[in-house]
């Protein structure tokens, strides 16, 4: 896997670029036929390794969905692993604010890495 494209893609982009899981798949395993949630996972960690993620936190197996790739570094990356730490708490019934994902609901979907 080989994503200094995509990071210095990112990097042009003011730290934040939208791309669809196809582009991904190319560098990622462009042999494979199907994107796996274990690819995906392993895409996940390897976007880690160089500062970056992603929303959704859960990268989707469809080829057809578009994904956002994130500087972590960045206040946006930033704010996302806070929103996801908020959700990873809420579904342990632990949340700081407990209604906040009751007025936005599609948000914990999009924030869980699981």
């Amino acid at each position: 896997m080989n994503f200094t494209v995509i990071a210095h893609a990112v990097e042009v982009d003011h730290g934040i670029k939208r791309l669809s899981m196809r582009f991904i798949k190319q560098y990622a395993a462009p042999e494979r036929q199907r994107l796996s949630a274990e690819l995906c996972e392993d895409i996940s960690k390897e976007f880690d390794k160089l500062g970056l993620i992603t929303l959704p936190r859960r990268l989707p197996t469809s080829e057809n969905e578009f994904v956002f790739v994130i500087e972590k570094d960045s206040v946006l990356g930033q704010t996302v692993a806070i929103a996801s730490s908020v959700a990873a708490l809420d579904r342990l019934g632990q949340s700081p604010l407990p209604q906040l994902f009751e007025n936005y609901p599609d948000a914990r979907g999009q924030l869980s890495p699981i």
